[in-house]
């Protein structure tokens, strides 16, 4: 059954109450295997042939070639990505990129970031810094930074060290690392909504474990299906494994409210399911790093154990440095050292230890009051920029009397605006417009210039066609 394709409510708890059981017997099955492959290989080691002692049949010919290997599918986001690189015409729009642009339409390096990286570098110069390993669990500086920025200086889970951190290769390889924790030591199926960002699917998947899907996006009020979400949530299997966004839900620009989160709380407290949380967006919401944190801190308080991924690529314009954190929650200090034991022998068999530069910086900002202050306060002028491209373009599709609604679009928070655009009329504003954006209708504000709004629009009504 392809995972995706779950249904909900009763049929999906079934499906994943039998693909965890399955998981959990073949994982149990492939560790005996390889524990007896293990004793065979020592046993013949010393008398076996080479063919015999790695279990290589002789035939002459080779059983297989690279030469079979398959052209793999282009990702879907990416690929919009090169599609709009190969695109000639001049006045083209980039609507699928994930980064945020300036009104030039160029990347962005924080102010901030400049200033903690001289400082980074002016540190390596005096010796005070050098280029050994760090540990597997990361930077010390930065994990005690990004903990208290996650759940807030005060949480008591902070102070008693009952949060097991580790720094990670971005946003994906933190959820990565969980994964391949949960597979390994609480084997579980992981429930995505829908829609949700590209790669949970392909991350979890890849961790071996099964998958699922609840609902979550309303597509005809285009807002939050809380009813659903809570329906499905409520028939899961106890210890499923459900992926929450913190802020700012991608593609959607749907979040819960307060209230909503509190419903949502209620049924993870009652189902005793196990909550991910994806923090790729913290600060970028809503220009306040601590109200886009309520939903982490709600459940955090509320004593529930959990996992959280952390990334800076957004906040802090870190793209291409891979900062990120992965943080378990548990019920004691001792419980998080045991986690973190196992947390450091995943991170050895992935890549040893994580890189060593970016993470600098995000921790000298992190730690330094003055460097603190002056990053929200670009981190601000960013949002603020975001937010006034999606005004800007809500008054533009109403103006020139676009089909449909579009008082969503300024209800919507974040990078993205999640639009009812069928993949015919987002291949149609590429084809006729040079107007690149994915193919479920997200539209990448940060991506967008306020002088290309009226272009925008009037492909974007073009497209849809005459009002029914």
């Amino acid at each position: 059954m392809d995972s995706k394709s779950l249904g909900v409510g009763a049929v999906l708890g079934a499906a994943l109450v039998s693909a965890a059981a399955a998981y959990s017997q073949s994982t149990k099955t492939e560790t005996t295997a390889q524990n007896l492959s293990g004793l065979q290989r020592n046993e013949v080691h010393s008398t076996a042939t080479p063919s015999q002692k790695f279990g290589v049949v002789p035939t002459g010919q080779p059983t297989d070639t690279f030469d079979t290997t398959k052209q793999g599918p282009a990702d879907p986001i990416l690929g919009v990505a090169l599609a709009y690189k190969a695109e000639t015409r001049k006045d083209k729009v980039d609507g699928g990129v994930g980064a945020y642009r300036t009104e030039e339409g160029l990347p962005l390096v924080l102010n901030v970031v400049k200033e903690a990286e001289k400082r980074v570098l002016q540190e390596l110069n005096e010796g005070k810094r050098n280029l050994e390993y760090l540990g597997q669990a990361g930077d010390d500086a930065f994990i005690k930074a990004t903990r208290a920025f996650l759940f807030g200086a005060d949480c008591p889970r902070v102070k008693n060290d009952s949060i097991c951190t580790v720094q990670a290769l971005s946003g994906t390889g933190a959820l990565r690392l969980g994964g391949e924790f949960l597979r390994r030591h609480r084997p579980c199926a992981v429930v995505m909504p829908n829609p949700t960002w590209g790669n949970h699917f392909n991350i979890f998947e890849s961790s071996g474990l099964p998958t699922g899907e609840y609902r979550y996006f309303n597509k005809k009020t285009l807002g939050l299906d809380l009813e659903g979400m809570l329906a499905d949530l409520k028939a899961l299997p106890k210890g499923t494994c459900v992926v929450l966004h913190v802020c700012a839900h991608n593609p959607t620009g749907v979040d819960p409210t307060p209230e909503e989160w509190q419903k949502i709380l209620n049924v993870v407290q009652e189902n005793k399911l196990l909550p991910f949380f994806d923090s790729a967006y913290q600060g970028f919401a809503s220009g306040d790093v601590d109200k886009d944190a309520y939903a982490v801190r709600l459940f955090e308080a509320a004593g529930v154990e959990m996992l959280v991924a952390q990334s800076y690529s957004k906040n802090m314009g870190l793209y291409g440095e891979r900062v990120g954190a992965l943080s378990i929650v548990t019920h004691s200090k001792e419980t998080a050292a045991r986690v973190l034991s196992q947390m450091m022998i995943i991170v050895r068999a992935n890549y040893s230890n994580p890189p060593k530069h970016g993470v600098a910086v995000a921790a000298t900002i992190l730690s330094d009051p003055a460097l603190l202050k002056q990053w929200k306060v670009e981190l601000k002028g960013m949002v603020d920029r975001i937010a006034a491209v999606r005004k800007g373009l809500r008054a533009e599709l109403e103006r020139i009397n676009a089909p449909g609604s579009w008082e969503f679009m300024t209800k919507q928070i974040g990078m993205f605006t999640f639009t009812a655009l069928t993949k015919d009329m987002c291949e149609k504003l590429a084809k006729e417009h040079a107007i690149y954006i994915t193919s479920n209708g997200r539209i990448s504000l940060a991506g967008l210039k306020m002088s290309q709004l009226p272009k925008i629009a009037g492909a974007i009504k073009d497209v849809m066609g005459p009002k029914l």
